[in-house]
């Protein structure tokens, strides 16, 4: 009797809220931003998670709020997104904050950071470890609320033209890498090349790089690396978990009601879930694919990855010593990385070993 009744006030009560919402919508003003992407519309895995947005943020706002997204280029730049929100250009855009590691490299704990967190990992450490928080006060120097935007996961080491043993193989090896990547490699002698992804696979086919990264078997499949460097190397330890940000222009932000705001806030989470979940269906296909392809699939060895994590350590102690944000930021993300590292590896990470080898027998 009571749990019927219970039903009943609940379905009562939705009906209520289904009535109510257009009623809300009504008493709000319509309003029409643009979306300034980092990505083309080829990617459309990370492309996508924009329009997931727009949809949904126009579905729960009963059409009054509406978000039109556009890809790289076709407003600015892929590597001006945040400028272009900073400026008002546009009121929100989609990017990797590791992007604009020139101007600070406290951006990249935004997005990835060498041997860092896993995409799990980095969604604890924003929403429950202190990194909204941390991130967004840093942000708000340049005028912008951060939003997770999606993760790809770990991901690739790259496109290799030959096969690639030990560090001393790294000297002199000009790799199409950024960021902190780029600064730890060339501790090792490699040379850091910067060049937009449309530009990475006629320098790799002419000779003029050695090897590229870009971000995992669905994408790179896609750019066709692999005629030209047949080496596939695992795992990009420079992007344990890419995580990719919604930026809104402060100014707009506050100006949206209390409803429109919680509407976009929701929307960006089911594209943070949705970007994840769309790699980790498609990524497997896609290497099965590469392989089938005559790909030469390799893990780097014990000597490059110890050689890549001691460098990595110190780029970034050295940077903290001499940035403050970055300070700021890096000692608690290191404890929160200490800890959840030591509980996967009773955990998650003691699973999957033991499934692995027992699918191999």
């Amino acid at each position: 009797m009571e749990r019927r009744s219970f039903i009943k006030k609940a379905a009562v009560g939705a009906a209520a809220g289904a009535v109510a919402a257009p009623a809300l919508a009504q008493s709000h003003p319509t309003i029409t931003w643009r979306l300034a992407s980092s990505f083309p519309k080829s990617l459309d895995t990370i492309f996508g998670a924009a329009d997931i947005l727009t949809k949904r943020v126009s579905e729960l706002t009963g059409g009054k709020f509406n978000i039109r997204s556009f890809a790289a280029g076709e407003i600015v730049p892929g590597l001006q997104v945040l400028d272009a929100v900073q400026a008002g250009t546009v009121e929100i855009g989609h990017s990797a904050s590791y992007y604009y590691f020139g101007k600070d490299a406290t951006f990249a704990f935004d997005c990835a950071v060498p041997f860092g967190l896993t995409s799990r990992q980095h969604t604890a450490w924003y929403q429950e470890g202190g990194g909204r928080e941390l991130t967004r006060n840093f942000f708000k120097g340049y005028g912008i609320v951060n939003f997770l935007g999606g993760n790809s996961g770990t991901q690739m080491g790259g496109w290799f033209r030959k096969e690639i043993k030990s560090v001393e193989d790294l000297k002199g090896t000009k790799m199409r890498v950024g960021g902190f990547a780029g600064k730890v490699l060339e501790r090792l002698g490699l040379v850091p090349q910067q060049l937009a992804g449309g530009d990475i696979y006629p320098a790799l086919e002419k000779g003029t790089i050695d090897a590229a990264e870009w971000v995992g078997p669905y994408d790179d499949e896609k750019l066709g690396f692999y005629k030209v460097a047949p080496y596939y190397y695992a795992p990009g330890w420079w992007e344990a978990g890419a995580s990719f940000s919604f930026y809104v222009n402060i100014k707009e932000w506050e100006k949206l009601p209390k409803e429109y705001q919680a509407a976009l806030e929701c929307a960006t989470y089911e594209a943070h879930i949705g970007m994840q979940a769309e790699y980790d269906a498609k990524n497997p296909a896609a290497l099965a694919r590469l392989i089938k392809n005559g790909v030469k699939l390799r893990t780097f060895s014990k000597d490059i990855m110890d050689g890549c994590y001691k460098a990595a350590q110190d780029v970034m102690n050295e940077e903290a010593a001499k940035n403050a944000k970055f300070k700021a930021i890096y000692e608690p993300w290191k404890r929160f990385r200490q800890d959840q590292n030591m509980w996967a590896s009773v955990s998650e990470a003691a699973m999957l070993d033991y499934m692995i080898k027992a699918g191999r027998k």
